[in-house]
């Protein structure tokens, strides 16, 4: 069986008053069931008196546990061979004769116990005279402070503070299906639907203006007819429904006209591609080429879909073109800063999209590191901005920091390639215990300027 021999974390000087003890080059190591114990005794440096012997009693202690390892007698002649004689078959210690024998390597083999893992290794000392009686004070030497317990890398976590966001800006999507009357382009809010959706419409734009920490900066509105018809017809359909809208709205909330803008799009063959290329229909490949054929004129197009493929067309119109009859609009507005994290913090709980990335990170930092609360605001950072390689670099550190490095390799992927990314990576790969590859990260790191690689590098290559 492989041994693992760990290090020795120090050496006690035996006080001065104390004869020195004579041992050297102690280590200790185990196996998944033993402790070993190595030392050499010095047997010249026992004396040589030759009625006297010293006793060295080794022990294992921690707390309240003790183990004694087989004793060592260093003898002048005469008690080495009187022990000769009387103790010939003794195998309760080891006997060797002071300065004629050569210096012993001494090994202790006992089961390991799990109280061992942090302990000391000491050895008892006391000289006898030619009646066994002592001629010293027993004396106690700390030889080695064992530490069996796992080295773990705890890594330096280096975060990337965000930029400031000068202007927060921010802006809320939504479409509208409104029904007019055949060829009409006026707003009749009792008219099928309609009032489901200007109530959804009134309720995007309330939510924004109701907020006190927000300013509204603009509306969007697009509008579409679908391509059924003549283009020319359908562009003034779209145009004038367009305007509609506008005008509800714009008089509904009396906005300025800087704040009201319009566009509209005749007929949404953008949507009707993209519901095509998602479902599953008969001559799908050839009714997708024609209406994506942009050098056949709209109203031809139209015409030949609806010739050669008269079952699918009718489906379209009956199921599909409502879809395309549709407004879409875009809220925009800014948000205040907020400079205080208890602001931060509450604003976090209801409306985590009015904040910036720095503001979340500042939120970050005002807690510990390790708490549950720093790793929910890294897990809204990068929620919130979920593009940012920023933020994916800051909870990927967050999550390797806590050996989650699956999560870590996901946000990573989205990290990018700098060179606080690479630190990142390194981290990772640490955690998992890919040593060598964390050393190549960490090095790629160290040599693009992240100063904090140099000391990751020396704590792994310390645990291999």
């Amino acid at each position: 069986m492989k041994h693992i021999i760990l290090s020795i974390i120090s050496f006690i000087t035996i006080a001065a008053s104390s004869a020195q003890t004579p041992i050297k080059d102690v280590s200790v190591g185990r196996t998944a069931s033993n402790l070993l114990v190595k030392m050499t005794v010095i047997t010249g440096a026992a004396g040589d008196e030759a009625n006297s012997e010293l006793w060295l009693r080794p022990l294992i202690t921690a707390g309240s546990d003790t183990l004694w390892l087989q004793p060592v007698v260093v003898a002048g002649r005469t008690r080495y061979y009187q022990r000769l004689r009387r103790d010939r078959d003794a195998g309760d210690y080891v006997m060797l004769r002071a300065g004629k024998d050569p210096d012993y390597a001494y090994t202790a083999v006992v089961p390991y116990a799990g109280w061992m893992e942090q302990s000391q290794l000491r050895i008892v000392s006391r000289t006898d005279g030619c009646c066994g009686s002592p001629t010293t004070p027993e004396t106690t030497a700390d030889i080695a402070a064992i530490d069996f317990k796992p080295k773990v890398y705890e890594p330096a976590i280096v975060y990337v503070t965000p930029a400031r966001e000068m202007v927060k800006t921010r802006e809320i999507h939504g479409s509208a299906f409104i029904d007019f009357p055949v060829n009409s382009t006026r707003i009749l809010e009792d008219y099928r639907d309609n009032s489901r959706e200007l109530s959804a419409i009134r309720a995007t734009i309330d939510a924004v203006r109701s907020d006190k920490d927000v300013t509204i900066t603009s509306l969007y509105i697009k509008g579409f007819a679908s391509p059924e018809g003549r283009y020319a017809a359908n562009e003034q359909l779209a145009r004038g429904r367009t305007e509609a809208l506008a005008s509800y709205v714009r008089d509904l909330y009396n906005f300025p006209p800087s704040v009201m803008h319009t566009s509209w799009e005749a007929e949404d063959w953008g949507g009707l591609i993209r519901w095509i290329e998602n479902h599953d229909i008969s001559n799908k490949e050839a009714i997708m080429a024609l209406i994506s054929d942009n050098a056949i004129d709209p109203d031809r197009r139209d015409q030949l879909l609806k010739k050669r493929y008269p079952a699918q067309y009718a489906m379209l119109l009956r199921d599909v073109y409502p879809s395309l009859r549709h407004s879409d609009y875009t809220v925009n507005y800014t948000v205040r800063d907020y400079a205080i994290v208890e602001e931060i913090a509450a604003v976090m709980a209801t409306a985590p999209q009015k904040l910036s990335l720095d503001e979340l990170f500042r939120l970050a930092r005002s807690y510990d590191s390790n708490s549950p609360e720093f790793m929910e605001v890294m897990e809204v950072a990068v929620r919130m901005y979920p593009d940012s390689e920023t933020a994916n670099l800051n909870a990927a550190l967050t999550a390797a920091s806590r050996g989650e490095t699956d999560k870590a390799r996901r946000y990573l992927a989205r990290a990018g390639k700098s060179p606080n990314a690479l630190y990142a990576a390194g981290v990772t790969e640490a955690r998992d215990g890919n040593i060598d590859a964390a050393i190549a990260l960490f090095s790629q790191a160290e040599a693009a300027g992240v100063t904090e690689a140099s000391g990751e590098i020396a704590k792994l290559r310390a645990l291999k």
